[in-house]
């Protein structure tokens, strides 16, 4: 057993839900800025960390084999009692395996929410915790070492201590159940489908890779299984078709649809390919751009325009973080916008106006939206989420993911759902031509868009809840020109290379290319359409658009004296006007959330009707890995729905608070904060001596102190652009609202100390500590036990004041009254209500 601690390394951020015995550091990824259609982060302002906040102590405790001079361990907050009160040593490389956790989706040094409802551990906190979170991340290791061998318990035992095998069952069933491991098209794999399933019949409609992903899993679990798909084929929104010529001089397989995988470390899709003996191609960052009229860009206009556009994402996420909540209600084009003259000043060339609406189109693609829809608040909310590794094209098209998973799968092809009924007695789903197909659940992975157009009736009609996150989540447009040429013209150096439109309004109109000659098996470019653009290109005639992209493509490369010819054979996709898919891929619209991924992914009916795809994971929407992991997470849902329907246990919701009852706990609890200054208001526990203990801050935006601020109105009358626009209908309806963040006491101490008022206090927040304030859903799951805490706290206070005298009651309530009101740092007092 090692007796070195382990060196600390850079944290991602305290996290108040982890576990104080355990000090796993993690050091993060640096955003990258490519021109593929990522989305291109602020570096100035923090983005929001994918684990709630907490604060961890500086070293993992050492083992008590440790020589004597070392430092013993901090007392744990809790322990089972049949379990030992030493760390677990597995290896010496905790560190590098719980960086493998993390790239999986799990947070290195806590429990997922999921792993908590499951129960993973009988006491949370502790030692026993800190080591299920060892065996997880040592299992989650093993099996991504070697992704062709089905990973049993057995192949773990050696180097599980066997005081610890409760742990590994905890940790290889829910990983195994959920679909972390073994899972795939690997041969030993396959073979653990079961040939004679003897659990209920499962309907899945769609057979996408979310619907072929949840089959799979659920043909491992001993269910039967039917996946009803409308088109002739499987895949949905992943398409790969072969293009060749009449005399087959040149041929490609062409992904006309989902295309790049985002990212390869933790990406499971990665597993399948690497399970297919694929070697991935890097999309290389090389992207040079052209001018409407085909001569390159300037080299350094192009570098300066681009420092300026992060300038101006950098801008708008200060902004966001400054307008809390409100900035729900605008649109991230309008702050785009506003600041875009500021950021870069005036005025612009051509060229450079030109640049700009180039980067505003790939931002339009990266989302499939318009940037006038996209919500300022929470357009990159998945941000960071983000699978790390290069992104990638898989050699013959994700055509082969499709088909390797598809293998075996029971699927009914031209089978149009028309109607989804549920009840306690089952489902049944109907289908064009009067067929119904009945079982004990059934599992939607339609795309967005065809929930949005009403095309599958509901019977009982999906909750309001579900409906309402449907209408606000956002569903946009993207599309591709692909052509089979009779050779490369263009080389073979690079993967993209983008044109520069001269109307705004055609921006998104072919302003990149993608090369796939060295991995699509012959010489196939295509052109991609976003924004304004792709929605006029669904009515224009695939002649028009072909010659159009001829156009540019001469414009470009004849100049260099390179002859482009007439392509061998073209494709023009039409997917806002597929009627299975109805347009791409997911996006948060204004006024629009996270959290309305979740209610996307809530089962109905008392665990009858299950929902999955892209548009149904807040971590990973419009990828196709956050399609395929969604299948398997609602395979996991469904066994474990059916297990307890079948032993007679009723399934719990997920126990954290409801948004109803979070706003009116936290109403009730800032009736008497324990700090207030100014618009800010702390709630804390006070039991906890510990300074960095978690405190929930709220702070107040408009009301009466909004109407006294004389500097509101003239700058809101002062300019006529989109964002002042949009903010001047959100105050007309809106007289006041509440913001909050979780941050420490000490924190909140140091902040009460903020000379000039709140402003100075707001920026001081935002700039110096880089919190983000939210609105109360988004405080999430990891504000729930500091707010129960302390409202046990207040209730026990209560109780004992109750059994005080009246007047000693009273006594107490006005001392209250004048510390809240007492003035600090010379401002004015506020006036007591």
């Amino acid at each position: 057993m090692s007796d070195q601690p382990i060196p600390p390394f850079p944290l991602f951020q305290p996290n108040p839900n982890s576990n104080p015995n355990l000090q796993l550091h993690i050091p993060s990824t640096p955003a990258k800025r490519k021109r593929t259609g990522l989305r291109r982060r602020a570096s100035a302002v923090p983005s929001p960390s994918p684990f709630p906040l907490l604060w961890l102590p500086n070293r993992l405790p050492i083992p008590p084999s440790s020589p004597p001079s070392a430092t013993p361990p901090p007392a744990p907050v809790a322990a089972a009692p049949d379990i030992s009160e030493e760390i677990i040593f597995i290896n010496k490389e905790p560190t590098a395996e719980a960086l493998t956790a993390l790239s999986a989706g799990f947070p290195a040094d806590s429990l997922t929410d999921e792993e908590t409802e499951a129960g993973v551990v009988s006491v949370i906190g502790g030692i026993e915790q800190v080591n299920y979170i060892l065996i997880r991340n040592h299992i989650l290791t093993r099996w991504r070492e070697n992704v062709f061998q089905y990973l049993t318990k057995e192949t773990l035992t050696p180097s599980i201590p066997s005081q610890y095998k409760t742990l590994l069952d905890s940790a290889y069933h829910y990983l195994l159940s959920h679909g972390y491991i073994n899972f795939g098209v690997a041969p030993s794999i396959k073979d653990r489908i079961l040939t004679e399933p003897d659990k209920p019949m499962v309907v899945i409609v769609g057979a996408g890779l979310a619907g072929i992903a949840a089959a799979r899993q659920l043909m491992t679990f001993g269910f039967k299984v039917v996946v009803l798909e409308g088109r002739k084929r499987a895949g949905g929104r992943v398409y790969t078709r072969k293009m060749e010529g009449a005399n087959r001089t040149a041929t490609a397989d062409a992904d006309l649809g989902g295309s790049v995988l985002t990212g390869t470390l933790g990406n499971p899709l990665g597993s399948v390919a690497k399970q297919l003996h694929s070697t991935l191609h890097k999309v290389r960052d090389k992207c040079p751009l052209y001018r409407p009229n085909g001569e390159p860009v300037n080299p350094i206009t192009d570098s300066r325009v681009e420092e300026a556009f992060n300038r101006l994402l950098d801008r708008a996420s200060r902004l966001r973080q400054n307008m809390g909540e409100v900035s729900m209600d605008v649109s991230l084009g309008a702050a785009l916008e506003t600041f875009m003259e500021e950021v870069y000043g005036s005025p612009f060339s051509e060229e450079e106006a030109n640049l700009f609406n180039w980067h505003l189109a790939n931002l339009e693609y990266a989302n499939a939206g318009l940037l006038s829809k996209l919500s300022l608040a929470f357009w990159d909310q998945d941000d960071p989420y983000d699978m790390g590794g290069d992104h990638c094209f898989l050699p013959g098209g994700n055509g082969r993911l499709v088909q390797a998973l598809a293998e075996n799968v029971p699927i009914l092809y031209e089978k149009t759902v028309q109607s989804i009924e549920y009840g306690v007695d089952g489902v049944r789903v109907g289908v064009a031509g009067g067929q119904v197909y009945e079982g004990e659940m059934a599992l939607c992975t339609v795309p967005l868009g065809v929930l949005k157009s009403g095309s599958i009736k509901f019977v009982p009609e999906l909750p309001q809840r579900k409906l309402d996150g449907i209408k606000r989540l956002g569903f946009g447009l993207l599309n591709k020109v692909a052509m089979l040429f009779p050779h490369v013209f263009w080389g073979t150096d690079l993967d993209t290379f983008g044109h520069l439109a001269g109307e705004r309004s055609r921006r998104g109109e072919f302003f990149l290319f993608y090369s796939y000659a060295t991995v699509a098996g012959g010489p196939l470019l295509i052109a991609l359409v976003a924004g304004e653009a792709a929605h006029n290109f669904e009515t224009m005639s695939p002649t028009d658009a072909v010659t159009l992209v001829l156009q540019i493509l001469r414009g470009i490369y004849e100049p260099q004296g390179i002859d482009v010819p007439d392509p061998i054979q073209t494709v023009c996709t039409r997917w806002g006007s597929d009627p299975f898919s109805l347009g791409s891929y997911s996006h948060v619209g204004v006024g629009a959330s996270g959290d309305d991924y979740d209610i996307l992914a809530e089962n109905v009916g008392d665990g009858r009707l299950f929902f999955a795809g892209e548009a149904t994971t807040r971590r990973y929407p419009a990828t196709m890995h956050g399609a395929f992991l969604s299948g398997l997470r609602e395979a996991a849902s469904m066994a474990h729905h059916a297990n307890a329907r079948a032993m007679k246990i009723k399934v719990e919701r997920s126990p954290s608070m409801n948004t109803q009852s979070c706003a009116a706990l936290l109403a009730d609890l800032f009736r008497e904060p324990d700090l207030e200054f100014g618009s800010f208001s702390v709630i804390f526990t006070r039991k906890s001596p510990d300074p960095k203990s978690t405190a929930v801050l709220r702070v107040m935006i408009g009301g009466s102190r909004k109407k006294s601020n004389e500097n509101t109105k003239p700058d809101l009358q002062h300019s006529n652009k989109p964002l002042f626009q949009q903010l001047q209908s959100h105050f007309n309806q809106q007289q006041q609202l509440h913001v909050y963040t979780l941050l420490s006491k000490q924190q909140a101490l140091q902040l009460r100390e903020v000379r000039g008022g709140d402003e100075m206090r707001l920026n001081h927040l935002c700039e110096k500590l880089g919190v983000k304030l939210v609105g109360r859903r988004g405080l999430g799951t990891g504000a729930d036990a500091v707010i129960a805490a302390i409202k046990a706290e207040r209730g026990k206070r209560r109780s004992t004041s109750a059994s005080s005298s009246v007047k000693l009651g009273r006594s107490r309530v006005m001392r209250k009254k004048l510390i809240r009101t007492e003035p600090h740092n010379n401002e004015p007092a506020n006036t007591a209500k």
